[in-house]
Order: C-alpha cells, then structure tokens, then sequence
C-alpha cells in the first residue's frame, strides 16, 4: 500500500520593531537559502503560542511575549512533494539581541522592512505577504 502524504503543522513567529520584522535565512531544511520569520513544526501536545516562543529562542535566542493569533497559510511545496498548514503568531521582543542561536538551521539573521524584504522568501512567508492567507483582514500587506 502506498504512503499518504499528510499536511504537516508549521508555527511562524512574526517579531516586528521599529517598522521591521526579524528574518531568518535557513539552512539544512526544506527552504534552505530562503528567508523566514522563526518557526517550526508544532510538537505533540504543545499550543502555536508555546511553539512560537520555543522556536524563537531555540533558532534567534531571544524570548518573545503576548503571542497572539495572525494567520494561517496553506503551503505547497511542490518540488519537495510537502504540504504544510502555518500558523502565523505575532509575538513581541521581551529579551535578548537576536543572533543565531542554532547554527545548524540559521545562516544569518537580521531586521527588515515589509516593503523591502530580502530574496528568496521561504514559501510560507511568500503566501502571507502575497495574500494568500486566512482570515484575509489579518494578512500582512505590503
């Protein structure tokens, strides 16, 4: 019997400041050389709040607080032959100077403006700032 693909749960962290979000470039995954807000898959029994906040001290070594709900995104990885489900959280910075804090899956990182945000974008982030989200009225537009 063939194995079903099934969509896989993915949890994104947006952290803005001062007009600006922080990006990760990825490395050693699925997108690696694209840019991506911190995030990762969502763990068995863990909330997209307690994931948000575990990501982005595991990969940029800060810790964000008043994780809220921003979006969800459907993202098809076509070459790859993956399809994931994100969940978009919005957090903001309570401590830390972001910095890669898992080398073996960020290669920079850095804070950039929504209007010029850096090539390629990892898929999930393409369909968010593209639109491509729900509930349309909390999509990121640019």
């Amino acid at each position: 019997m063939p194995k079903k693909n099934y969509p896989r749960v993915g949890v994104a962290a947006i952290i803005e400041m001062n007009g600006q979000v922080l990006l990760v470039k990825r490395k050693n995954a699925h997108g690696a050389g694209s840019w991506a807000v911190p995030g990762g898959h969502l763990e068995y029994g863990e909330t997209p709040e307690e994931c948000a906040i575990r990501e982005t001290q595991e990969e940029v070594g800060v810790e964000i607080t008043d994780v809220c709900f921003a979006a969800i995104t459907n993202d098809i990885f076509a070459e790859e032959g993956r399809h994931y489900i994100t969940i978009w959280m919005r957090g903001s910075l309570a401590s830390g100077e972001p910095r890669i804090a898992a080398a073996r899956e960020v290669a920079e990182v850095g804070w950039f403006s929504w209007k010029t945000l850096p090539s390629p974008l990892f898929i999930p982030l393409k369909n968010l700032v593209g639109g491509q989200g729900y509930p349309e009225d909390k999509i990121v537009k640019i």
